[in-house]
């Protein structure tokens, strides 16, 4: 089997980047010209585009509550301690590792329910509430914001508001109410919290398109993101909108920047770059962050233009947008949510399963190249054709090894998510099933992760890192049951 290794031979041969670079050039000279700024590790020649789709997306708006006793009187941590400075040292943390998000203050010493009904009164506009318990007020504050349906963070100042965090959490989760606890010695643990929050907000403010299929309603019934449908008739209009010389700058970055070329001819990647750009001018006139089509459906019923969206999703989802195969709502809107949670991309996959060595294998055709995000490492990848019938172009991507991942699916009809976690293993080279194939050794029980795909799907979406506490957080946000399925 073949592994991350760029030189290990495929069955079927194929070209490096510099032999294909040298016969297109022979070819057709004159035809397109190499993007000389793009690197392995470089952006889109149209980042741009994409920071001003994600820049359109209003600025989150936290009211943190600062609580605090009469630091007069005896209580925990101690008399005359320094609440104002705990919690203007706080604020700095807050605003300095979370720039992206606007952060206004109030300081309570007062833990009545009219108190805090006055605090919502007059914050309509907040996106959610950080109550930040510096120490404890024991009276019904935090516990009537915390109910007040906005998404709260509860956060404990440890030796100080425990007794009042401890009692008020638990109470709010019993109660149903949309919580996150954070009760630690690291601030990066308040940054998740108030990661968690940004991202309920955008998704509020977020639209998803999807071509070839009606777009699932629900949607924003649960996360609050407009799903809008997009028939065939307008992305192949579009298409033919798309000028080809900028679409052969496009695939000559791709070219540039591949390992091999297999399959595909230049035209067939020529073809793939004017998708990317459909694809993205029908977001820019939508100000979408995503977009799903039925590919597939489309393509071998001959009611959409034969040119393949694989490479494209691998664009989109490398600048920080998401691109989703197959009109998989759910899968779509996993990707969308974890990329304002954790900014990276998800891998989208049909798995495969091999007891005999505790393995999982994440398969498709498509797959990003930077999956640490944008600002992260790129991965080599192979242009190849689509796997089942062999046409078009797709793309091998030959992701990092021996690295933490974390797989999932966030379902809104079932107010659910599953997930499973593992370690990254091999590229499987075996040429049966999609092009990208990514081995991971499980973590947990292999027999009771083949308890749940019938009721689940098939798909399932990957993502580099231990993301488990943000999944339970999120989850609390949006009233979701987890679900770890091995």
């Amino acid at each position: 089997m073949a592994t991350d290794n760029e030189s290990s031979p495929l069955s079927g041969g194929g070209q490096t980047r510099r032999e294909f670079i040298t016969t297109c050039s022979a070819l057709t000279a004159g035809m397109f010209v190499f993007p000389t700024f793009i690197s392995s590790s470089s952006a889109s020649p149209l980042t741009g585009l994409a920071g001003s789709i994600l820049n359109q997306l209003p600025k989150t708006k936290i009211r943190v509550v600062g609580a605090h006793p009469d630091p007069t009187k005896p209580n925990w941590p101690n008399i005359d301690y320094d609440f104002a400075g705990d919690i203007r040292q706080f604020m700095n943390n807050l605003k300095s590792q979370c720039p992206h998000v606007d952060f206004s203050l109030v300081k309570v010493s007062e833990g009545s329910k009219e108190k805090a009904k006055e605090i919502l009164s007059r914050d309509r506009e907040v996106d959610g509430y950080l109550v930040y318990l510096s120490g404890c007020l024991w009276g019904d504050l935090t516990e009537t914001i915390g109910a007040s349906g906005k998404p709260t963070v509860l956060v404990d100042h440890l030796y100080a508001g425990s007794g009042e965090f401890l009692t008020s959490y638990s109470r709010l989760k019993r109660e149903g109410h949309k919580v996150v606890g954070v009760s630690s010695s690291d601030f990066k643990d308040v940054v998740k919290g108030v990661e968690c929050l940004d991202a309920v907000s955008k998704l509020r403010n977020s639209t998803m398109l999807v071509v070839g299929r009606d777009a699932d309603q629900q949607v924003q019934a649960i996360y609050g993101t407009k799903a809008k449908t997009v028939p065939f008739s307008e992305i192949n209009a579009a298409y033919e909108n798309i000028s080809d010389n900028e679409a052969s700058n496009i695939a000559g970055g791709w070219i540039y920047n591949a390992a091999q070329i297999m399959e595909p001819t230049r035209k067939e990647i020529n073809r793939s770059a004017k998708m990317y750009l459909t694809m993205k001018s029908l977001m820019e006139r939508n100000n979408a962050q995503a977009i799903t089509v039925n590919c597939l459906g489309g393509i071998y019923n001959n009611r959409m233009v034969s040119a393949y969206p694989c490479m494209g999703f691998m664009q989109l989802d490398n600048e920080g947008l998401v691109g989703a195969c197959e009109a998989d709502q759910r899968s779509t809107m996993t990707k969308m949510l974890m990329n304002y949670l954790v900014h990276q991309p998800g891998f989208i996959s049909d798995p495969v399963i091999d007891t005999s060595k505790n393995q999982i294998i994440y398969a498709h055709c498509t797959g990003p190249s930077k999956m640490y995000g944008p600002k992260g490492p790129s991965n080599p990848y192979h242009i190849r054709s689509h796997a089942e019938d062999k046409k078009g172009a797709s793309i091998r991507s030959l992701m990092p090894l021996n690295k933490t991942i974390t797989t999932m699916q966030f379902d809104h009809h079932k107010k659910q998510v599953i997930f499973h976690q593992g370690r990254t293993v091999e590229n499987v080279g075996v040429e049966r099933a999609c092009r990208t194939k990514l081995a991971a050794e499980v973590k947990g029980d292999m027999r009771k992760l083949m308890n749940y795909w019938d009721t689940w799907g098939w798909h399932r979406v990957t993502y580099y890192g231990d993301h488990k506490d943000q999944i339970y957080n999120i989850a609390d946000l949006l009233g979701f049951e987890v679900i770890e399925e091995a």
